[in-house]
């Protein structure tokens, strides 16, 4: 299950609300953005 934020009132939303249409279920905004897992470094030997 992938999860969104929106942009507009920044609440979480799963993918499965957005099933019909891209649009926040809280304030109706389109712009949503996935958020991203923190980046592992790896240093070089």
């Amino acid at each position: 299950m992938v999860n969104y934020r929106c942009f507009s009132c920044n609440k979480k939303i799963d993918s499965d609300s957005l099933r019909k249409r891209i649009r926040c279920p809280y304030c109706g905004s389109k712009m949503l953005f996935k958020q991203r897992t923190t980046p592992t470094k790896v240093e070089a030997i």
